[in-house]
């Protein structure tokens, strides 16, 4: 079973904003601060969740959760950690985490270029919906839209 066996998961308190920021800035090439996981941490549509082995943060999801439709903000883990499963896990507890808040659909965007992302995305029932034109601000790409609304 590897690290996946000794994967727990809890929400994210604004103590982590640091050990979270770091895998952000390791995964993202327009990585969010410190100061903005801070803040959602205490954001009443957030619903972030982090992934520990041996007590170590190593991964975390989050999702902005408003009426029945929860946005997926971010989703990774430490690349070294990558290829294990520990996605899939953890994307399998962020739905339940928003589930919980009510959401019946999930929604997010990804670089078409993220092959290993979509593929997780679309295990989970996601699936493309269209496109935004440029979203990517640090090199023009595009964004594929996917959406599950049957969770």
């Amino acid at each position: 079973m590897g690290e996946t066996s000794r994967l727990t998961f809890r929400p994210m308190t604004q103590d982590d904003a640091d050990a979270v920021a770091e895998i952000e800035a390791k995964s993202f090439a327009m990585p969010w601060s410190r100061e903005d996981f801070w803040r959602e941490a205490k954001n009443e549509l957030a619903e972030y969740i982090v992934g520990e082995i041996d007590k170590k943060i190593v991964a975390y999801a989050g999702a902005w959760v408003s009426f029945n439709q929860a946005e997926v903000m971010s989703v990774a883990v430490e690349p070294n950690l990558r290829g294990q499963g520990i996605g899939t896990i953890l994307f399998g507890e962020l739905i339940k985490a928003v589930k919980t808040r009510g959401a019946t659909a999930i929604t997010l965007e990804v670089r078409p270029s993220n092959t290993a992302a979509i593929r997780l995305y679309e295990s989970f029932g996601l699936r493309s919906v269209g496109r935004r034109k440029g979203y990517y601000l640090d090199n023009g790409e595009d964004a594929l839209i996917m959406w599950n609304t049957k969770l």
